[in-house]
């Protein structure tokens, strides 16, 4: 019963009794980013992109800016490793670029703890056990997050997500932010020019290039 009340009452409570000063607290600095990434970058200062919420209904997610719009010679966008900047680095690496998404939290779109939020286009390619990390509202972080983060493979990162919402209690979101925070400092579990197809290996993005490149080492043996 009371893990029933947290999840449905509790936890929404504990997100704005958080958020909303957090973000009150955090103005002056995030207006101090802002105006490094319109210097550094350009507009837009914000990166939005639709994501899958609770249930999986799409909202938009927002955090700083982090690359430029580079092109190659054939005019097609370059890599993201490629595009991102200096600045865009740091951001990434101090977890900085993700503090606009206190926003998100505050309009109900997100948790402070939860699933992290991934593409739209994964949500036909989940098994119904995964596409169960959309049974809660997704997170700034996460079990996965302080599990491993970037390390880990798209598949354990699930498993984790899943586990989180069958063992969601305050006591445990309490532990994972005070990770959170622990991980931030250390820039623990951070790869700031990640490429997807390096930890997809239940084919999420597309190509499985993981069971790809193990098939043709087999055959080369």
């Amino acid at each position: 019963m009371k893990i029933k009340l947290y999840r449905n009452i509790g936890k929404r409570i504990f997100d704005l009794l958080l958020a909303v000063p957090a973000l009150i607290f955090l103005t002056p600095f995030l207006l101090c980013i802002a105006v490094l990434v319109w210097v550094n970058l350009g507009r837009p200062i914000l990166f939005r992109q639709v994501r899958p919420g609770l249930h999986g209904k799409p909202f938009t997610i927002v955090k700083f800016r982090t690359m430029i719009d580079s092109r190659g010679k054939n005019g097609k966008i370059l890599k993201d490793s490629e595009r991102l900047s200096g600045l865009g680095r740091f951001l990434r690496a101090t977890s900085l670029d993700e503090l606009p998404e206190l926003l998100n939290v505050i309009k109900g779109d997100m948790s402070l703890v939860g699933p992290r939020p991934l593409l739209m286009q994964y949500l036909d390619r989940y098994t119904p056990e995964q596409m169960r990390r959309h049974d809660i509202r997704p997170g700034i972080t996460g079990w996965a997050q302080v599990n491993g983060r970037n390390l880990i493979y798209f598949s354990k990162r699930l498993k984790l997500d899943i586990w989180y919402i069958d063992n969601l209690t305050f006591i445990l979101d309490f532990k994972i932010l005070i990770f959170t925070v622990i991980d931030v400092f250390r820039s623990k579990g951070v790869v700031v020019d990640q490429d997807v197809h390096e930890i997809d290996d239940i084919g999420l993005y597309g190509k499985n290039n993981i069971i790809e490149n193990q098939l043709r080492n087999e055959k080369n043996d």
